[in-house]
């Protein structure tokens, strides 16, 4: 990633108060600490490889992908522009003005220039998170849209999603299989720029997701497959559920069965919702069990902590948290403990 100088971007308020633009420092800073996967074009102050004057307007494109607890967030913020967000994998709390929900996966926001947002509650999910910002000359509602000059929509379907966009504030939709395989192509597509080579593919892409957006607008309901939306939601709940009972001998079987579901469609929710297997995201969940036992009950060894935390034996404990921490789970308790003491010397 291009390391850019961040600035403030600020912006009055009908009643005379200041506003400021997303300058994503959190983000930032968590690419820089190794916590997320992310790849972006941008301008302005937004965090990525720089766009070219092909594709003015266009202010930021790009996602980020995590499989690991995240310890930041986006706070309140407004955009230069309109921002698509989509979320593939995982799940992300949002918020659009009185709107708070947790996106889950296949879920399309729609963020006007006007609507204050944020996504994280405080700290962002796990999972993996596409944006496009899209700058048409507004701040307000009352303001004219001005879409860039190689957005090729008819002006009769440009007036249409304008109006859809302007007098619906809804911000949260469930994405249609052409949106999904759209933010899919973004994807791969910016991975392939090198200094502006993929602008006419980026151009392409971005008035592909205009028209799939109108389509879906115009619908207004989306065709839903029931079954699989519960299905979803079953391993969501077994899942929020599993961090209570990790000291159970599960296997991946017996996590379907509690789930109701088959084993391949458990392991396919699973990674639509953590981006992790269902034993390597229960893994993840008993070793944070076990730092927190270590930190709080220096009474209990190892092995009593192995147990209670559902590892088979205290040798694969120590070898699966030194895989996660880099370090044994006593050298941790020690580092830990040292940590405390200084803190409060």
């Amino acid at each position: 990633m291009n390391k850019i100088k961040q600035q403030t971007i600020l912006f009055k308020g009908e009643n005379g108060s200041i506003f400021k633009a997303d300058t994503c420092l959190s983000l930032v800073d968590a690419i820089e600490r190794g916590k997320v996967d992310f790849k972006a074009l941008a301008r302005h102050s937004y965090p990525g490889d720089r766009l070219t004057d092909d594709t003015i307007g266009l202010n930021t494109i790009g996602y980020w992908s995590s499989s690991e607890t995240q310890d930041w967030g986006l706070d309140w913020h407004r955009n230069e522009g309109i921002e698509f967000h989509f979320l593939e994998s995982g799940m992300m709390p949002y918020a659009a003005e009185n709107n708070e929900v947790d996106l889950l996966p296949g879920d399309f926001t729609v963020t006007r220039p006007w609507q204050q947002h944020r996504v994280g509650n405080p700290n962002v999910g796990v999972g993996k998170f596409y944006w496009v910002i899209l700058d048409v000359g507004v701040r307000r509602p009352h303001q004219h849209w001005t879409w860039p000059d190689w957005i090729i929509l008819s002006d009769k379907d440009l007036q249409r999603l304008t109006l859809f966009f302007r007098q619906n504030d809804q911000p949260v939709w469930k994405a249609t299989p052409e949106i999904k395989d759209c933010f899919k192509q973004i994807g791969q597509t910016l991975h392939k720029d090198v200094n502006g080579s993929s602008a006419s593919k980026i151009r392409l892409l971005v008035n592909e997701l205009l028209i799939l957006t109108l389509e879906m607008l115009e619908r207004g309901q989306m065709e839903l497959n029931e079954s699989l939306t519960d299905s979803l939601r079953s391993a969501s709940q077994f899942i929020e559920e599993l961090s209570s009972n990790l000291d159970h001998p599960w296997t991946i079987e017996k996590m379907a069965n509690s789930a109701g579901l088959g084993v391949t469609r458990f392991t396919h929710h699973c990674r639509q919702l953590t981006n992790l297997t269902p034993m390597q995201f229960l893994t993840k969940k008993r070793i944070e069990w076990a730092k927190k036992i270590l930190k709080e009950k220096p009474q209990m060894n190892s092995a009593q902590v192995a147990y209670t935390c559902g590892f088979a034996t205290s040798q694969y404990f120590s070898t699966v948290f030194k895989k996660f921490e880099k370090c044994s789970p006593q050298e941790y308790r020690n580092k830990v403990s040292q940590a405390d003491r200084l803190q409060s010397a």
